[in-house]
């Protein structure tokens, strides 16, 4: 009896000559799909998988499971890596992962493989949450190991076996796509001073196309989770895709950053993710409105790490388990609506109310009504700046 292969299959030109790869070291090789958003072709995949060599083809939808366990999750901590990435991409590989050891449990699977390069994040997030999740799988990754060093030689093996791919022509880009946003890199973008041209973006307008008018929407959260979108409600997969194209036609979220690889190496990256830049912003907004100083001012630092941890691929771990108690209690009064204005790229808050709000007019008012007690004002700063008088006399 042949043993099996899990395969983390995309349809793309790696994992299709992996599938072929593995079929001719004796494997029985089942292509596993994940859905999360990404838009694929899924039935011409299905059919090239089996034309390849795989024994059976599996493409499982993931999308609520994906928004409701792991963005929204992210976007509760206000995750954000080096200050412009949301961590779509980082977010997508524990959960294709979790349903890759599922499979391979469920097969009775001997290996569970991906066709990540030895240069990237992927594969660190994929190896790492596979240990994680069962440490009996053995892991394979053919395009680290494999005698074909260069997409031309990858090529030369699919046409050699007929194998049918998308195209003979290199891309000029690199793009990896789920709901909550799209990774770009690689071709003329490897170069820091190139400006991006309009081809690269793929969900978003430019500045020059975008509407002339503002877009005004509203989200309403309910203890941290966007529930409502102008007043309608919606689940979170319905939610994000709408608001994608709201914001999108606006021009807003994109981002052009050199960001440091957990490798060691630095890579120039073109982030899309108009919805989540959207849902950050308001999220961030009423959050400011309904915390207090202190815990606000710490979750900062938290957001930080959260962040980190799921760039790392240390999803299922302990700490990032931690942080989530955490932060779900933080968000037990982040319930109300922020108010956005969309336009030229630009995603504002505009307003912001709650049940919950700390806000009060009273004290913050220079008009009448005041009720702050601006006497005691002498005695606190004096209090306050007690340690340092005179400390650079």
């Amino acid at each position: 009896m042949k043993e099996k292969v899990v395969l983390a299959y995309s349809g793309g030109l790696d994992t299709s000559v992996a599938i072929k790869w593995f079929a001719n070291k004796g494997y029985d090789v089942i292509a596993y799909m994940a859905d999360v958003g990404q838009e694929s072709d899924f039935p011409t995949y299905e059919k090239r998988a089996l034309k390849t060599g795989a024994k059976k083809v599996v493409v499982e939808n993931l999308k609520e499971e994906f928004v409701r366990d792991f963005v929204f999750k992210a976007l509760k901590a206000n995750a954000v890596y080096e200050s412009n990435y949301l961590l779509a991409t980082a977010l997508s590989r524990p959960i294709i992962a979790k349903g890759l050891v599922k499979m391979a449990q469920k097969e009775n699977a001997t290996y569970v493989a991906h066709g990540c390069t030895g240069k990237g994040n992927d594969q660190v997030r994929f190896e790492v949450t596979i240990g994680s999740l069962d440490p009996s799988l053995k892991i394979w990754a053919p395009v680290r190991e494999w005698e074909m060093k260069t997409r031309q030689a990858e090529i030369d093996y699919a046409r050699k076996h007929n194998i049918p791919i998308d195209t003979t022509k290199k891309k000029p880009y690199s793009l990896d796509v789920n709901l909550w946003g799209i990774s770009i890199e690689s071709g003329k973008l490897e170069d820091p001073y190139y400006e991006p041209t309009e081809d690269v973006y793929q969900i978003t307008k430019s500045v020059k196309d975008s509407k002339s008018a503002p877009t005004y929407v509203e989200i309403e959260f309910k203890k941290g989770i966007p529930v409502k979108l102008n007043g309608k409600a919606m689940a979170g997969v319905e939610l994000i895709l709408k608001l994608n194209k709201i914001a999108g036609d606006a021009g807003v979220g994109r981002s052009d950053m050199v960001e440091n690889r957990l490798v060691g190496i630095k890579s120039r990256e073109i982030y899309e993710a108009p919805a989540g830049w959207t849902l950050m912003t308001a999220h961030k907004a009423l959050e400011s409105l309904v915390l207090d100083r202190e815990l606000l001012h710490y979750k900062d630092s938290i957001a930080l790490k959260y962040a980190d941890l799921t760039y790392y691929g240390l999803w299922y771990t302990p700490l990032r388990e931690s942080l989530d108690a955490f932060v779900d209690q933080t968000q037990k009064r982040v319930t109300g609506v922020a108010k956005m204005k969309l336009h030229k790229g630009n995603c504002i808050v505009v307003g912001r109310k709650s049940p919950h709000s700390l806000y009060k007019k009273e004290l913050a008012t220079y008009e009448e009504g005041d009720k702050f007690d601006q006497s005691l004002a002498k005695g606190f700063i004096q209090i306050w700046g007690l340690p340092y008088k005179g400390a650079y006399k």
